[in-house]
């Protein structure tokens, strides 16, 4: 794992208390929905949800790391201005993950016209009564406003190749994937060890740290 890709997954996991905010309430809404089914039949379409989720992450950062890379290629430009743009929004993904700073959340307002559109589809969906439903459900599900969700794509689109758009993606929501799978005291304990702020400063410290590497050897290169 390269790491640009473990930075994703860290970002994934600390940024989901944002997630559970979100997703959260959608999740446990969607297990009520379910039918009365055996713990093992229930975890397989929680699972199907999460995989049409991280396929639409995937798809969307897929998408936006061609056109950027293409994009820059069309206009001539070098591909380390997208590697300078990448390591600004990592710093940036930091701030928010250290809660110095809450700027991403302003994002959401730009996937609601999108949500509109998507979420008559999901509700058609309802009742999640077969493993289609669960993956299709979750393939719209990923298309709900997030803020995070939406600067990691900034980063995908900056990350200079289709492949690694969504393996960044990809990553990001397999980070997410504990806050939204566990529940009860387990949950609890996830997000308590989450919310330390100590924990939290020092992994955001190191993401920091990696962004200015980031930005700094871009500049060089550029400069030089």
């Amino acid at each position: 794992m390269n790491t640009d890709l473990l930075a994703a997954l860290i970002i994934g996991l600390l940024g989901s208390s944002h997630c559970l905010v979100m997703c959260g309430g959608i999740a446990a809404a969607l297990q009520l929905s379910m039918p009365s089914q055996s713990p093992l039949q229930k975890l397989r379409l929680q699972l199907l949800l999460s995989l049409g989720r991280l396929t639409t992450y995937s798809l969307f950062g897929a998408a936006v790391g061609y056109f950027g890379v293409s994009a820059m290629q069309a206009a001539g430009v070098s591909l380390l201005w997208l590697r300078l743009v990448a390591g600004l929004l990592l710093l940036m993904m930091a701030l928010y993950i250290s809660r110095l700073w809450f700027g991403l959340i302003h994002l959401e307002k730009l996937g609601q016209k999108l949500w509109r559109y998507v979420q008559p589809l999901a509700k058609k969906l309802l009742p999640l009564n077969s493993g289609i439903k669960a993956y299709s459900y979750g393939q719209c599900w990923g298309a709900l406003p997030c803020g995070l969700v939406y600067s990691t794509l900034g980063w995908s689109l900056a990350s200079g190749s289709m492949l690694q758009g969504a393996l960044i993606m990809f990553s990001f929501g397999i980070g997410t994937l504990p806050a939204i799978l566990l529940s009860g005291s387990a949950a609890q304990l996830l997000n308590k060890l989450k919310n330390t702020l100590l924990l939290r400063y020092v992994i955001a410290a190191a993401l920091a740290i990696y962004a200015c590497y980031t930005i700094w050897l871009a500049i060089r290169r550029l400069i030089f």
